[in-house]
Formats: C-alpha cells, sequence, structure tokens
C-alpha cells in the first residue's frame, strides 16, 4: 500500500492515515516551520531555550548511539546481500512484524509530529522519506539535518522510506527479538527503520546513512562518511575521517565553500551531499578555532544535544562535558555563510583521509598511491585516547572499514572497489593526514596544531606539494613530503619530534602489528599490491 501525501492543512483529522497502517487518535503536526516547533517543544516541556536561541535537549542516558542495539531485518531479499556480523546483526521479519505492530499501537495514542524531507542533493538519486516522531525537537531535528521540501514538493509528497521514532518507548527483548529495551532496526526491504528507547537523535541520521550505504551502490553510487567542499577554482576535495579527526573543522574553510560535513555519495555527474544540515561535536568548541560552527551555537533554530546550561541565565557552558563529551549541535547548512546551496560539486581532485593518531607514530601528511588508498581505506584507522570512554587509560587503536562500518550494510570490498575505480579514473590525488599527536602519544606529547594542520590541507588541496621531494617512512612505507609552506620541517618527520627515537621505533612497530593484524579480515578481498601495501614488520 503507497503512503498518501500529508493533507494540505498542517494538522491532521482524528483518525487519519499517516503511513500504512498508523492512524490518529490525537493530533498530529505535519511540517511545521521551526517557530512552531519550538512553541510545541517548550509546551511540551522538552528542553530548554538558551541564550542567543538554541533548543538544548537531553538525551540521557544514551548521549550517543547504540551500535549493539542496531538490527537488520534479515530476510528473502537481503540475506546474501547484507554484510552480516558484528556491525550488522539479523532480526528475523517475525520479530520486525511484532515490533513494527507495537510500535504503530504506541505512536497511535500520541501527539506525532512529522517531518516529510528528502535525502540526497542529486534530484536523479534522492530518496523521500517521513519522519514519524513523538517529539516537537526531534521534528526540527530532521529539519535541520536533512533536505527540506518546497512548498510544492510538499503538496505531492510520497515517502519512499519511513521512519517510525518512539523515543520513549521500550522494547522487550523476549517479545521482539532484540539485546536491550533499546531499538533500531531496518527492513530494507519494506522500507521502514523502527527507533525507540533512546532519545539520542543521532540515530534517526545515521539510520538513513545506513540506507543509503545499501540503496546507493545498486545505482552505481558511491556512498561515504566524509565532508566535502570546493576551493576557488572549483576543484572539489572529500575528506573521509571517523569522530575526532577533524573532519567537520577542516571543511568548514573561510577560504572554501561548504557542500557538506558529514555524508555524501559519488556519482556519474560529481558528488552531492546526502543531508541538508550539519551535526557538530561542540565539546571544547572556541570562537576562534571554529568561529563559524561557534557562531551556530547562539543562533535560534541549532538543536543542541546535552550541553550543560547555567539554570539561571540560560547561558550554554561549551566546556563543561558532565553530561557527555559527545555534546552536540544541529543545524541547517545555511547557517554557515560560505556553504554550497545545491549541495553538489563536481569530481573530486583530492581525497583527505584524516586520522586522529593519538600513538604519535603517523605523519602529519602523507601521499598514498594507488595500493596505499585502498589499504588505509579499508583500514579506516584512528585511536581513542585515555579518558574518553571508561577503563580507557592508554591510547587505543580504533579500525573502522571505509571509516564507517558501522553503517555500512554491505561488504567494505564492495564500496572500496567503487572508490578504486572512480579515483583512477579521475585521476585523483590522495593523502593521509594526521590530526592527532606529535612528539609522543597521548599524554605525552601534544595534539597537532590546528594551524599547521590547516596550512597541510591547503598546500595539498592547491598543488604546492605536486613537485615537493618526499621521504618514504621507514614502516609504514609512506611518502612524506620534505617541506610545507607556512609548516617547520621538523613537524613533518614524526621520528624526529619524540625525545627518544628508539622509544619511536618501538611503538611504530606495535603500530604496524595493530594495522596488520586488522586487515588480515580483507586479504582475500583485495589485490597483491593493497596486501603488500601493509606496514613492514
Amino acid at each position: 500500500m503507497t503512503p498518501k501525501a500529508a493533507p494540505a492543512d498542517l494538522v491532521a483529522e482524528t483518525g487519519s492515515e499517516i503511513v500504512p497502517g498508523l492512524t490518529t487518535r490525537k493530533t498530529v503536526h505535519y511540517n511545521l516551520e521551526p517557530p512552531e516547533l519550538y512553541e510545541a517543544a517548550a509546551r511540551r516541556g522538552e528542553g530548554q531555550i538558551v541564550v542567543g536561541g538554541p533548543f538544548n535537549a537531553l538525551t540521557a542516558p544514551h548521549t550517543g548511539r547504540s551500535p549493539n542495539d542496531k538490527f537488520i531485518v534479515r530476510d528473502e531479499v537481503t540475506s546474501d546481500e547484507v554484510w552480516w556480523g558484528k556491525c550488522n546483526q539479523e532480526l528475523t521479519p517475525e520479530s520486525f512484524e511484532t515490533l513494527h505492530a507495537d510500535v504503530i499501537e504506541y505512536l497511535s495514542r500520541r501527539e506525532l509530529f512529522v517531518r516529510d524531507v528528502y535525502a540526497g542533493a542529486d534530484k536523479k538519486h534522492r530518496v523521500s522519506v517521513r519522519f514519524v516522531t513523538t517529539n516537537a525537537w526531534q521534528a526540527n531535528f530532521v529539519y535541520n539535518m536533512f533536505l527540506r521540501p518546497t512548498t510544492v514538493e510538499l503538496d505531492s509528497f510520497l515517502p519512499g522510506f519511513t521512519v517510525l521514532h518512539a523515543p520513549e518507548m521500550q522494547a522487550d527483548p523476549e517479545h521482539h527479538g532484540t539485546n536491550t529495551s533499546t531499538f533500531i532496526v531496518l527492513n530494507l526491504t519494506k522500507r521502514i527503520a523502527l527507533i525507540g528507547g533512546t532519545r539520542y537523535a543521532g540515530e534517526m541520521k545515521k539510520s538513513m546513512f545506513t540506507v543509503l550505504n545499501y540503496l546507493y551502490p545498486q545505482a552505481g553510487v558511491l556512498p561515504m562518511h566524509c565532508s566535502a567542499n570546493i576551493g576557488p577554482d572549483g576543484d572539489t576535495a572529500i575528506f573521509f575521517g571517523l569522530s575526532g579527526t577533524g573532519k567537520t573543522t577542516l571543511s568548514a574553510d573561510p577560504a572554501r565553500l561548504l557542500i557538506g560535513d558529514d555524508e555524501h555519495g559519488w556519482s556519474d555527474d560529481g558528488v552531492f551531499n546526502f543531508e541538508g544540515g550539519c551535526y557538530a561535536k561542540v565539546i571544547r568548541l572556541s570562537q576562534d578555532g571554529e568561529p563559524e560552527i561557534y557562531a551556530t551555537t547562539r543562533r535560534f533554530g541549532t538543536i543542541l544535544e546535552n550541553v550543560v546550561v547555567d539554570p539561571r541565565t540560560r547561558e550554554i557552558d561549551l566546556d563543561d562535558d558532565s553530561i557527555t563529551e559527545n555534546t552536540r549541535a544541529s543545524y541547517p547548512i545555511h547557517f554557515i555563510p560560505n556553504h554550497v546551496p545545491e549541495g553538489t560539486g563536481d569530481h573530486p581532485q583530492n581525497i583527505i583521509f584524516l586520522t586522529a593518531d593519538a600513538f604519535g607514530i603517523l605523519p602529519p601528511i602523507s601521499r598514498l598511491d594507488a595500493a596505499q588508498t585502498m589499504y588505509y581505506f579499508l583500514s579506516g584507522y584512528t585511536a581513542k585516547v585515555a579518558g574518553t570512554e571508561r577503563g580507557v587509560t592508554e591510547p587505543q587503536a580504533t579500525f573502522s572499514a571505509c571509516f564507517g562500518a558501522p553503517f555500512l550494510p554491505l561488504h567494505p570490498s564492495r564500496y572500496a572497489n567503487m572508490l578504486g575505480e572512480k579515483i583512477s579514473r579521475r585521476n585523483v590525488r590522495c593523502w593521509l593526514i594526521n590530526t592527532g599527536w606529535t612528539g609522543g602519544p597521548f599524554g605525552t606529547g601534544k595534539r597537532m596544531d590546528l594551524g599547521y594542520t590547516r596550512a597541510i590541507v591547503s598546500a595539498a588541496l592547491d598543488g604546492s606539494l605536486s613537485d615537493v621531494p618526499t621521504e618514504r617512512h621507514a614502516i609504514f612505507g609512506l611518502e612524506i613530503p620534505k617541506s610545507v609552506p607556512g609548516v617547520p620541517c621538523e613537524v613533518l618527520d614524526p621520528r624526529s619530534t619524540w625525545d627518544d627515537g628508539s622509544a619511536y621505533d618501538d611503538q611504530a612497530a606495535r603500530l604496524a602489528e595493530m594495522f596488520r593484524e586488522n586487515f588480515s579480515q580483507f586479504e582475500s578481498d583485495v589485490s597483491e599490491d593493497v596486501r603488500n601495501a601493509a606496514p613492514r614488520s
């Protein structure tokens, strides 16, 4: 049964159908604008309006994603397609039907907020999505994060995918087949997502990213966990990286136009944003270091998550991590002054892999050949620092295939092969940039100077490094430029920044072994050249 378009008025009549099987018993609000959503959120006590105009919501106990509670329905269509395992847990069709019926019943008894949006700025490939949620602030989050149809488009909008969002509903693991009371369940065949047991809004965004990672390769489009921007000469650059590596910060460059900060597709026509907004981490955000993003935390329309607020003055404290390190700001992309309104760009001339190496081993910049590009893309390396998670007392290596393993329904080699083919066809330059530690590991060394990193990125993108001599890293085999404008030469050689060169060598050998151990899972899926791009023992 095809879902109907939203009613012309903004409030549905009781008894009208929102999506197949879900009829209203209470008020349903369709496609409200942010001022109306603010009013509803304040009326319902969903959070606080803070100084400058943002709306701050608390999502505890869930202040981040719940990867162990995410499932994909295994049926005749997905059984042989999906990369089943730790990232993609299976749920039976029977369990899905039981949970789906209970979510429908739960939602039918509550005031609801419906938001119709698009995912994918390329009109050839965009997916129409209907979000149904019980909270006004989370409908505002959806408004910020996805592409907003025009009034004319809304009049005839028909959803191609539906997200039923019941954040306060708790699942029964015995009855519903889940692991806990939290659930993020994707039925890729029926094109329905069920989310509940968590108020963390990022689950809605990342669920649709997972869906697009399944749908787009079938259309020849490479989905990518990356940011993208365009230079003054029209050159597109994309930045892959896990959380904390600087993907959002480095792509929001005043000298370049922002296409998007997190999720993109690469089609035969070029690069396009999946989203209509940004979801920036704001812990210890500074006005001097990131002025464009900082300004959004003082602006009406921004949704803040789990930021500490003075109860009397309503001033926010971005340095306070007492609720979580993962404080967030969601805002429409047009809040960034130098953005690309169309959300599209040409084929990239440069690809940058970002890593925050807390071991202090990797150079601040390396030029990658074709085999190394595949090796480091499949590795998806960064490192957690001590203190960011309970029990983490020293740096820990993190490997996430394609820089986004939790969101890959298909085997990583599918995405890697697509990337390799596109890079080869377009003769794209590829770089590995370490935004992490230098002079030693976390606790001994220091974080790479952001000014140096910006200079390094600029030099890579503007062609300044094309003819610069390089030196090969003894263990990792990476080609390190010997000079970069605006960066001291001694910073470029990581070993020389350590007081004890032999300690560096020992730690580099340990990190190399971590790389080799992780990559063993992909060795049968890649060529000999890619296998040989591994660090030396």
